[in-house]
């Protein structure tokens, strides 16, 4: 089996690619701008004329959700346009596509969690980038699988996690949003699932949702952290979302209902607490 994995720099595709180099059977490439310009649909043929792929799992994605509201052209070059010439790349080589969206899709005023069929209505440009991205895919590559997710976070690069640990440990106190409500998901988590879609016989096209389980506000998540690493020295204060302004407006209700995935795909979900306690030990050098 051969995969190719876009955006392999990034938090999901570094631990996506640990994950399917463990397996005998499959042969993974890894790209990232600086190897494959995905806007560039000629660029994109030339590599598939190259390479054989079974699946491609796009993890690229201009994330930067404050700075979108400022560069709305880049964000829809990145998050719709290369989604739709991947998908139609793809479709001509017969390579199936997963790509990982976002619950920005929602507004965020729901009450209980977000099914795949469930109105979406995005409030600021990253999640409207992201939700023409899934649609110009399923019309390019109808056989497609999309994951949305959430609040992830991992061992790499720049993430709330790594934020939280970093004031808490410099800071004598912080606040932290209390009325914005989700799932914490580990990139590692999010690695597996995808990994057993790949590598499983269930293959069903279409949208799942897929994030770890429980739900919890920003600051209760960073009482979590604090908690968990030993941080006591800073103290944590919650504050509403009107007191931390930000560019882009943040969905205050985001958890996402998961029944479709475990049923269709058989996936046993942990609790964002246990991941969380994994992330820290490998941060610590403890795994």
């Amino acid at each position: 089996m051969h995969i190719l994995i876009t955006g392999a720099n990034g938090q999901l595709g570094q631990e996506l690619a640990a994950l399917l180099t463990r397996h005998s059977n499959v042969s993974i490439v890894t790209t990232d701008i600086d190897t494959l310009d995905l806007t560039r649909e000629d660029e994109v043929n030339r590599f598939f004329d190259n390479h054989h792929f079974d699946y491609a799992v796009n993890c690229a994605a201009y994330t930067a959700v404050d700075r979108a509201e400022s560069q709305p052209e880049l964000c829809r070059l990145i998050n719709a346009d290369a989604i739709e010439i991947l998908g139609r790349v793809a479709s001509r080589h017969a390579c199936r596509v997963v790509h990982v969206s976002t619950d920005y899709v929602f507004d965020g005023k729901g009450h209980r969690p977000y099914r795949e069929d469930d109105p979406t209505g995005p409030t600021s440009v990253y999640g409207a980038t992201k939700l023409e991205g899934e649609r110009r895919l399923m019309q390019a590559a109808p056989d497609s699988v999309i994951v949305r997710t959430a609040w992830l976070y991992s061992p790499h690069g720049k993430n709330f996690v790594k934020t939280m640990l970093e004031l808490g440990r410099t800071r004598d106190s912080l606040s932290v949003v209390c009325d914005q409500v989700g799932t914490p998901t580990s990139a590692t988590s999010l690695a597996r699932a995808i990994t057993a879609i790949v590598t499983g016989d269930k293959w069903q096209p279409g949208i799942y949702h897929y994030t770890d389980e429980g739900a919890i506000s920003w600051y209760d998540f960073t009482i979590a952290i604090h908690r968990l690493a030993g941080i006591t020295s800073c103290r944590v204060t919650p504050c509403l979302s009107s007191e931390y302004p930000t560019a882009a407006t943040r969905p205050f209700y985001s958890v996402l209902d998961k029944s479709k995935i475990k049923s269709v795909y058989g996936l046993s979900i942990p609790h964002w607490l246990t991941t969380l306690e994994e992330v820290l030990a490998r941060l610590s050098g403890k795994r």
